[in-house]
Parts: C-alpha cells; sequence; structure tokens
C-alpha cells in the first residue's frame, strides 16, 4: 500500500468514527432513511490518439499499443468511470478526461475513488509498437463493432449494421499499431474519413518499416423484419385490419349474394412474402382463397421472422324489403337476388338531370349501378372514382355508383370478384325476379278488380286494394291517390303489360303496416311518374324510366333502357 491509500484509509476511518459519535450524541434512535453512497468504481472506456484501450475489469489493467514511434512522455487520455473522481500519483493530481497529460513511458496508475470514499487502482499500459507492426486492433462504423479474424494478410474484418443503413459513405473508427493506413491511394483518419462499403474495402496499413498488411472489410446490412399487411380488399370491399401484435385480424364485409368460395385479394405488404396453408405463396391480385371459415396469412420478414393475419369474411345479409315471405301472400314473394342491393339498376343509362344545376344535396339513397353500359353513361352526377377503381361515389348520392368498366380491365380487383362480374350477375337477377314476377298466376281479384275498362287505378274508383297478384293487360294510369292497404308480410304484384302513367302531385299510399319493399310495378313499356308525385315500391320496366321534376319513390328502380330523373327524391326501404 502506497502512503496516499494509507492516508485515505485512515481518513475513512476517522469519518466512519465520527459519525457514530454523533449518533451516540444524539441520544435515542432516529426514523431518518439514510441512503447508502455509492460503491462504484471502475474505468469504463479508455483511448489515447484514437487508440482504444483494452479493459480487464478483473485484473484491473488497460492496455493499449500505439504506432511506432509515438512520444510517450506527455499523452492525454480520454475516459470515462463510475467513480466519483480520478486520480494518478503522490501526491495525486487529478484526471481530467480529455485533459490531463500523463508521461506512459511507464505504467500509470489510475485511482478511482468511490462516492463511498471506497478505491479501485487500474494499471495503464502503452506499448509503442515496432517498427515492423502494421495491425488493426479495433473497427467499427456507425458504433458498430467489426469482428477481426486470419492468422496472416489479408485479415478480415466483418461488421454488422442494422437494415436500411446507407452504407455508400460510412465512417469508420478504428485503432491501429502501424504508422499509416490507406484504402487504395487514399489515407485514412480515424472518425474522419468516409468510404462506400456496398463492396468489401480493403485496408492497407503500413509499418514503420514500410512493410504492409491488409484488411478487407465486409459490411453486412441486417434483413428486414418489416412483416405488416398495410392493406386488404376483396372486390372492392376493404378491410379492416386490428390488433397489437401477431395474429392479428382483419375482417372484411362482401355484398349480399357474394360467393366467398374463390374471392381474390388485393393487399399490400412490407414483408418479402405472403402465404396461406391451403394455397400456398400469396400474389396480390391473382390468388384466389375459399372464405367460409377464417383465412390465416402468414406474412414472412426478411429476416425469416413472420407475422399471421387472419381473415374472415362476412357476406352481408339482404338489403331490408329484399325479400319478405310470410302471411297469406307469401307465395307471391318476388326473389330480387343480388339486384336487391341497388336502388337504382339498369342497363342502358341513369341519368340525373338538370345538369347545369347539380345539386350538391344528396338526394338518392342507395347504389346506382349501370350494366353492361360504362360510366360515362352515369350522367350529371359529380363522379369521384375510389382509389379502389372499383365504384366512384357523387354528392348526389348516399351510397356508391358502380358500372360495368369499373373492371379488372381498369384496375379493380381481378377475374370473378371484380365490380363487372358483379354487376352481370345483379342484372341477370333483376332480369329472372321480372320474369318470375310477370309469370305469377293472377289473385286477390284478378283482371277485372284491378283494372276496370280504362285501365286506371282511380281511388276515387277503385277501393284500397288488398294482397295479390294483379294483371293488367292495357296501359295503366294513376291519376289520383291509390292506397294499397295489407301488414308488413302481404306482397302486391301488379302485372303490366302496357305502360304506367302516374299523374303529378298524386301518390300511391300504403296503410295497414304494408311495405314498400313488398309492392312490384311489373311493367312490360315504359313508367312515367308525374311532377311531384310520389310512388311506393319496386319499379321493374322492360323499357325506360323516367321521373319528372319533385317526383319521389321510396322504393327501387330498375329498367333497361334508362332511368331518367329530374331532381329527384329516390329512397331505398
Amino acid at each position: 500500500m502506497n502512503k496516499f491509500e494509507s492516508v485515505t484509509k485512515s481518513l475513512r476511518w476517522f469519518i466512519a468514527l465520527l459519525m457514530v459519535a454523533l449518533v451516540v450524541g444524539c441520544g435515542g434512535t432516529s426514523t431518518d432513511v439514510v441512503t447508502p453512497l455509492s460503491s462504484a468504481k471502475s474505468i469504463t472506456s479508455f483511448t489515447i490518439g484514437g487508440v482504444v484501450g483494452t479493459i480487464d475489469q478483473t485484473a484491473k489493467t488497460v492496455a493499449l499499443i500505439v504506432p511506432n514511434a509515438t512520444p510517450v512522455t506527455a499523452m492525454i487520455a480520454t475516459f470515462t468511470v463510475t467513480g466519483g473522481s480520478v486520480s494518478v500519483g503522490t501526491p495525486a493530481v487529478a484526471q481530467v478526461s480529455a485533459t490531463t497529460a500523463n508521461d506512459f513511458t511507464s505504467p500509470v496508475t489510475y485511482l478511482i475513488t468511490a462516492a463511498d470514499g471506497s478505491t479501485a487502482s487500474y494499471a495503464v499500459t502503452v506499448t509503442v509498437a515496432s517498427t515492423s507492426d502494421k495491425a488493426i486492433t479495433s473497427f467499427s462504423l456507425n458504433g458498430a463493432t467489426g469482428t477481426i479474424s486470419g492468422a496472416a494478410s489479408p485479415f478480415a474484418i466483418a461488421v454488422s449494421v442494422p437494415f436500411a443503413t446507407d452504407v455508400s459513405a460510412m465512417v469508420a473508427t478504428f485503432s491501429t499499431t502501424g504508422t499509416g493506413v490507406a484504402v487504395g491511394a487514399a489515407s485514412q483518419t480515424s472518425g474522419i474519413t468516409a468510404n462506400g462499403f456496398t463492396a468489401p474495402v480493403t485496408y492497407t496499413v503500413t509499418a514503420a518499416d514500410n512493410s504492409t498488411a491488409a484488411y478487407v472489410v465486409t459490411v453486412t446490412v441486417a434483413a428486414s423484419s418489416a412483416k405488416a399487411i398495410t392493406s386488404y380488399s376483396l372486390g372492392g370491399a376493404v378491410g379492416s385490419i386490428s390488433g397489437a401484435s401477431s395474429p392479428y385480424a382483419i375482417a372484411v364485409t362482401v355484398p349480399n349474394g357474394t360467393d366467398p368460395i374463390g374471392l381474390i385479394a388485393t393487399f399490400v405488404t412490407t414483408g418479402s412474402s405472403v402465404t396461406v396453408v391451403a394455397t400456398g405463396t400469396q400474389v396480390s391480385a391473382s390468388t384466389a382463397n375459399d372464405f367460409t371459415s377464417p383465412v390465416a396469412y402468414t406474412v414472412h420478414a426478411a429476416d425469416s421472422s413472420t407475422a399471421v393475419y387472419d381473415v374472415t369474411v362476412t357476406v352481408a345479409a339482404a338489403p331490408v324489403g329484399a325479400v319478405v315471405c310470410g302471411g297469406a301472400s307469401g307465395t307471391d314473394c318476388v326473389d330480387l337476388m343480388s339486384a336487391a342491393n341497388y336502388v337504382i339498376l339498369d342497363e342502358a343509362t341513369v341519368t340525373f338531370t338538370p345538369i347545369a344545376t347539380i345539386s350538391t344535396t344528396a338526394t338518392i339513397t342507395g347504389d346506382v349501378a349501370v350494366s353492361p353500359a360504362a360510366a360515362s353513361f352515369l350522367t350529371g352526377f359529380s363522379l369521384a372514382l375510389d382509389s379502389s377503381s372499383c365504384f366512384s361515389t357523387s354528392t348526389q348520392v348516399v351510397g356508391n355508383l358502380y358500372a360495368a368498366d369499373y373492371s379488372s380491365v381498369n384496375g379493380c380487383a381481378t377475374a370473378t370478384t371484380d365490380t363487372a362480374t358483379i354487376l352481370t350477375t345483379a342484372v341477370g337477377d333483376k332480369n329472372t325476379a321480372y320474369s318470375a314476377a310477370m309469370g305469377k298466376a293472377p289473385s286477390g281479384g284478378g283482371l277485372v278488380t284491378a283494372c276496370p275498362g280504362t285501365g286506371a287505378f282511380d281511388g276515387g274508383v277503385v277501393p284500397p286494394l288488398a294482397a295479390g297478384v294483379y294483371t293488367c293487360g292495357v296501359n295503366v294510369t294513376i291519376p289520383n291517390n291509390f292506397t294499397l292497404d295489407g301488414t308488413a308480410t302481404d306482397v302486391w304484384v301488379f302485372q303490366i303489360t302496357g305502360s304506367l302513367a302516374q299523374a303529378g302531385a298524386t301518390s300511391v299510399l300504403l296503410t295497414g303496416g304494408a311495405l314498400p319493399q313488398n309492392v312490384f310495378w311489373i311493367v312490360t313499356n315504359g313508367v312515367a311518374i308525374g311532377a311531384n308525385a310520389h310512388m311506393e315500391g319496386v319499379v321493374m320496366s322492360g323499357t325506360n324510366i323516367s321521373l319528372l321534376a319533385g317526383a319521389s319513390v321510396k322504393g327501387r328502380l330498375f329498367g333497361r333502357t334508362g332511368v331518367l330523373m329530374d331532381s329527384n327524391t329516390v329512397t331505398m326501404p
């Protein structure tokens, strides 16, 4: 023990005795809690002139090798410690990192004093490399430490850096026993000189005797751990992604009538690949799956980690009133099938006029569609194509607008689930429903009651009609208010082999709980609803349907050669 350490030890004993005396002098016990002082006292890093020291915490030593001919009589160390103070020599000289110089001709002892007064001594030895020394003893890039290997030149240095690190211009921090380091003809300065590491880089170290050694530095960028599905849709139906960790959940609701078998998903992922056990590797907008039960998508990251997304598909229920059966008239129900998904469906055109004064207030509630016509035949609407390219929206419609050219060819899904395919089915279902309704046998009064000689449904002549199938072999007019009386399960089918015209400012009235979705106007020729008139029911025309200014409909409008409107209100029940 040197003289300084002896004095320090005696001082610690004196302080301890003084504290005991103070406690005894106060008498009794104290309720104050005394926090013990820290006993930490170690050197955690040590460098001189850019050379990183090797610290042995067990032996309490620090070793450095500096290049040949380096003067060691006044070297300044940069260090970090866990203790409260650092000193060298007797008498003690306080040490300040990156400031205090020492003579390292012989080992120098650094005394680290902890907050509690205890000490630890570290012997720092600086060795000057021989004239033939030419090693790189440490190497790092952006804080990533390199692994140095090899028994003879060329040696290897391997460095792994995090994913997405830009390796095109990285600055290396290194220590060397040589007198100089170069890459090609460019001299290298630790912590300053940048190089591109997209390919291995050879560092040449020159010794004092001009001999050299090569170190080949290879940088590996870690593979990505990204493995998310960031968007997911089926036939234009956008999925809702939820969950804080794997397995995540994706919920998709597809339109009523959609077959969940063979649906094709369009998705975006940050992973390198996506698989499903039953169908293998998944290709967005290409691979079909059976969604009658939840389907687990496994997303594979580049680093081989995975995440699971469980996709659950719900087929939407048919719109309210699509098919209502029950009561005495249950056999008269008309099944609209997938056509029930639309408030307006036509094969040629749907026109909303006047075009010059387009309303910005929505007056149509429900989805609107044309097929096989293209979107250009949805006229008078302020169309805004959705990002999925499967439908448009409009300020005049609470719902979506669909057309045959919103197809896979133009970016909407693919194969059997795009808008064009769905609309083809809907139009087929509309026409099937039309034929089925027109073919029903008369009931509830039949021809005589429904169509008195003039073919007029006149509220002043014909009393409220009970549920049933009514056949009219003439053109029919509704010159006055017309009432249908029945319950919520009663069905009316009007088979009109001519045309149907409703006078202006008249109303079709439903009483007794009757519902508009259970009233079917099946008309061979055109339908005209007068100005400010109100119609209730599903209007199915073999040609066109026109609504004059101010007319309103609570029901559906299904035509073949055009649905023509003039600032009207149409609401799907």
